[in-house]
This record gives structure tokens, sequence and C-alpha cells, in this order.
């Protein structure tokens, strides 16, 4: 009897082991998926951001004349182009 019940004890505890060790790494799976999710929201932000930029070149010449302007340095013809440079960002001249 005594035998039966040392083998119940030490299988009770291995039991108890695993069970906790399941609980330790279903606790570490549920913070991997609040983090991707939070991931996944930025992500969503981004491509509707993306969308949005997509459908305004797609829209109007007025959004791909900015973009030319700002990202490739273009003028219309006519224009004139002034680069304002601040005296305390010029390199000294030797």
């Amino acid at each position: 009897m005594r035998i039966i019940l040392i083998a119940l004890l030490v299988i009770l505890v291995v039991l108890q082991v695993q069970l906790w060790r399941e609980f330790a790494e279903v606790s570490s799976l549920r913070e991997m998926v609040e983090q991707q999710q939070i991931e996944n929201e930025e992500l969503e932000r981004r491509n509707e951001a993306l969308a949005a930029e997509v459908e305004d070149l797609r829209a109007g010449l007025e959004a791909i004349e900015e973009r030319a302007r700002s990202e490739l340095g273009l003028i219309r013809e006519g224009e004139s182009f002034f680069l304002i440079v601040d005296p305390e960002d010029a390199e000294p001249s030797g």
C-alpha cells in the first residue's frame, strides 16, 4: 500500500510540474500575441496612409507635382529657384 501511495505522489508531483510549465508557456504565448497585434495595428495604419497617398497620386496632378517639387527639386518653366541658406549652417570658405 505504501508503494502505491508513493507512486501516486510522484505522479502527482510530475503532473503539477508539467501543469505549471504549460501555464508559463501559455502566458508567454499570450504576450507574443499581444505584441503581434500591436505591430499589426501599426502596419495597418501605415498601409492606410500609403493607400491614401496612392489614391491622391491617381486622382490628380497636384499630388504628383508636389512630390516632384519636394523629392526631385523640379521647378516649372518660367519659375525661378531660390535656395535660402542659414549662415550658421554654411561651411566657412577657407
